[in-house]
């Protein structure tokens, strides 16, 4: 994939938001009417743009009938050896952001935490353990 275009109604709101996750700026332009960029980080590259008069989005958590674009996924290997890690410490520049500045940052909400994996080995599933 070369890049995901995003629309926004506040270009520099989305830039602060993108730059604490680690991407940075590297193009500035305006296309048509509107504020855009390009910023690169995460081994990935995101175009934004900046939609006058915004119409309210759908939640699209929240409603389970809600179609189109969901969520975006970043690979973090080559990033971070433990994502747990990387994880926390982005909750904590998103909440120390968020102190300085709560107009500018609104409160991070992480939707998935995955904490270990294991197999839990047991008389019952001994025989089902791979290598058992």
């Amino acid at each position: 994939m070369h890049h995901v275009s995003i629309r926004t109604g506040n270009i520099h709101k989305a830039v602060a938001f993108y730059e604490l996750l680690g991407f940075k700026v590297c193009d500035r332009f305006t296309t048509g009417y509107t504020l855009a960029c390009w910023m690169e980080g995460l081994q990935g590259r995101i175009e934004l743009i900046q939609i006058p008069q915004p119409h309210p989005a759908p939640d699209a958590f929240n409603d389970e009938h809600y179609v189109g674009y969901y969520h975006l996924s970043f690979d973090l290997t080559d990033t971070t050896p433990d994502l747990i890690d990387w994880l926390d410490s982005l909750q904590q520049r998103f909440d120390q952001a968020h102190q300085e500045q709560p107009e500018q940052y609104p409160p991070l909400k992480i939707l998935l935490r995955i904490e270990t994996w294991c197999i839990t080995q047991t008389s019952e599933n001994k025989d089902n353990v791979p290598g058992h």
